[in-house]
Formats: C-alpha cells, sequence, structure tokens
C-alpha cells in the first residue's frame, strides 16, 4: 500500500469506478490536510476528516448513502456528504478546507477509508453507500 504521502500517495478511484485521483497527507500545514489531486483540480480536507468519518460511521451501524454534492449545492440529509458539512460533526462544519471547492467529501473520503481497511464501500453505477467495517 502507498504511504499517503505526496511522493507516494493513494492512488483511487470514486466509488463508481468513473474517475482516478491521488490523495495525501500534508500534516505540516494548519489545520494538517488531506490533499486530493483530480486531474489538474486540488481539493483539500481536514486530515481528521479520516478518523471522524470512520468514527461516525460505527454509530450508523449500517449502510449510509455517499451523497456526493458540490460545495455550491444541498446536500441530501442522512449521507456521508451532509455529514461532512454539519455544524454537529466533530469540528464543527465543513471538513472542506477550500473556499468553493469544500463539496465532494461523499466522492472522494469514501474510497480512501475503504483503501485503508475502514470501512466497506459499494461500487455500483449510482447511489452508492458505506459502511463501517464490521458492520
Amino acid at each position: 500500500m502507498a504511504e499517503g504521502t505526496e511522493s507516494d500517495p493513494w492512488m483511487l478511484t470514486t466509488a463508481p469506478g468513473t474517475s482516478a485521483y491521488t490523495m495525501w497527507r500534508d500534516e505540516g500545514t494548519d489545520p494538517p490536510a488531506l490533499i486530493c489531486q483530480v486531474g489538474s483540480t486540488r481539493l483539500r480536507y481536514r486530515l481528521s476528516a479520516v478518523d471522524d468519518l470512520a468514527a461516525w460511521l460505527r454509530t450508523q451501524a449500517d449502510w449510509v448513502p455517499l451523497g456526493a454534492a458540490d460545495e455550491q449545492k444541498p446536500a441530501v440529509a442522512g449521507t456521508v456528504e451532509a455529514w461532512g458539512r454539519d455544524e454537529a460533526n466533530p469540528v464543527g462544519g465543513w471538513y472542506g478546507l477550500r473556499k468553493g471547492y469544500r463539496g465532494r467529501f461523499g466522492m472522494y473520503l469514501p474510497p480512501l477509508l475503504e483503501q485503508l481497511g475502514l470501512a466497506e464501500l459499494t461500487h455500483d453505477a449510482r447511489n452508492n453507500r458505506m459502511r463501517a467495517v464490521g458492520s
């Protein structure tokens, strides 16, 4: 498995398998970040999102829809995307750090959790879901 650094990033594919992208940790930023490179677009999420999302999934004890949406679009309640923006999550709102590019949490974080062995993910053409490993 990759180390998750800029020189050895995680090579990932979206749940439906339609887009490839890379992610890596940048612990030298404030707050520490998870960098997501999709083509020429670079998104940034709080690094704590990995552990926080895994912990939240364990409390759900069932499959949760991903519900990926751009920042400008509302997230469907009860989805991973909605949780990644919710004021009740551990960071009190958005995990995305780059204004205008804070959305798509439900698109790019789930495959990383799957690769890290923290979650299971469906890989259908649409309406994918995830759950904590062992749920």
